[in-house]
């Protein structure tokens, strides 16, 4: 993918003096006291501000918080928590929260080595809808213009695309840039086989995901509520447990394509029932053709996770989008941890996302395991579906002049 990359410019010296306006994902979780719970995304914006105030740019920073009315600014909706915590990790002089700019469309005022955090984007009229107008005034605010907001770009909006088309030079900043780069490396260009991992409770949610990746991947793993419609599909009974049976045809539409590429989608050969959902439910392993009609399937069990482990050392690019089985309660976390541990092990190049996904790789510790961790959530899902994102399309675009 021919981007500009801001790494590059900064090099270069063409930063140095200039106006930079960087479009990050700040979108924390606040509790009911206005305080942040959990920073990563601050703390994953650093490094591009950081860069842009080392090439001697005068930065300005902006992003979305939470859900705001256009037009109708709430205390609720300001960005002053995230200037406090952005002072914090930039540190000197910048110890007690970075200058934060309300009312900032009509003109900001900043100097080369300094930034400002200019308030929630979102409020701005037109922000969602990309009003023409909106950007040219925005683009007009700036010399270069970064996006380093993985989260946001599938999203064609006023500081996400809109922006991009008038600023005088539109780059992608090293987030946006180690996406992309991941992404290619893990789809676009893979080294074989490819496998795929997409779970969650509904085929529905995940259904054109699954019919991208079966023209693609060697192998295709389905797990929690996705695998008992495939089981379905497969003829096998599932209980109780969470399925959609008016998506077989679909399944199996998917078992179809890939089998007729000579690639696979492995059903489960055990699975690990309750008959209740619940943290404290006795867990008992059974074949998968054993279900009982009063049988809730919450886990695969541990003779498939083993032939999936090996799958998945044997691999040469995974892709990774959900936990197999409800990891949160321990004794439905065998397949998931096993698949988590199969991935650390592997030599194969990793990308994983989405929420879910993520705690997981937590809980495990295998951080450092992964090659890649997508910090967008939907933006990633519309990857896996093979949709181009308005955010990559502009940035393309831009960069072919």
């Amino acid at each position: 993918m021919q981007i500009i990359r801001f790494s590059d410019l900064c090099a270069q010296g063409k930063a140095r003096g200039q106006r930079v306006f960087i479009r990050a994902d700040l979108n924390v979780p606040l509790d009911d006291a206005g305080r942040i719970t959990e920073d990563t995304r601050i703390r994953a914006s650093v490094p591009c501000i950081q860069m842009a105030l080392d090439a001697g740019a005068a930065v300005m920073v902006t992003s979305h918080l939470g859900r705001p009315t256009e037009g109708e600014f709430k205390p609720e909706d300001s960005l002053a928590p995230v200037a406090q915590r952005l002072g914090e990790l930039l540190g000197h002089p910048y110890e007690n929260g970075v200058p934060l700019v309300a009312n900032w469309v009509g003109g900001v005022s900043v100097q080369p080595g300094q930034v400002v955090l200019l308030e929630n984007c979102r409020v701005n009229k037109g922000e969602k809808k990309n009003d023409a107008e909106l950007a040219q005034k925005m683009a007009s605010l700036c010399d270069i213009y970064v996006n380093d907001a993985f989260g946001t770009a599938h999203r064609a909006e006023g500081t996400t695309y809109g922006i991009a088309e008038y600023a005088k030079t539109a780059s992608a900043g090293p987030l946006l840039a180690a996406e992309i780069d991941a992404i290619t490396k893990a789809l676009a260009n893979p080294k074989r086989p490819l496998v795929a991992i997409v779970a969650g409770s509904k085929v529905s949610t995940k259904l054109t995901i699954l019919q991208s990746l079966a023209r693609n991947v060697d192998g295709l793993v389905v797990g929690g509520g996705i695998a008992n419609t495939f089981l379905l599909a497969a003829g096998l009974a599932v209980g109780k447990s969470l399925a959609e049976p008016d998506l077989v045809g679909e399944a199996k539409a998917v078992i179809a394509a890939m089998a007729a590429r000579g690639a696979e989608v492995p059903i489960p050969t055990d699975v690990v029932t309750a008959k209740a959902f619940a943290a404290d439910a006795p867990a008992t392993v059974k074949k998968a053709a054993d279900v009982a009609d009063d049988d809730m399937i919450l886990d695969i069990g541990p003779e498939t996770a083993a032939r999936l482990a090996a799958q998945l050392k044997a691999a040469g690019t995974i892709v990774w989008n959900g936990p197999v089985g409800v990891f949160e309660f321990d004794q439905f976390a065998g397949g998931t941890q096993a698949i988590a541990r199969a991935i650390a092990e592997s030599s194969a190049f990793s990308i994983a996302g989405g929420g879910d996904t993520l705690a997981a790789i937590a809980k495990y510790g295998i951080e450092k395991d992964v090659g890649y961790i997508s910090t967008g959530g939907g933006a990633f899902l519309e990857v896996l579906e093979g949709k181009t994102l308005p955010a990559f399309e502009i940035l393309e675009k831009r960069a072919r002049g």
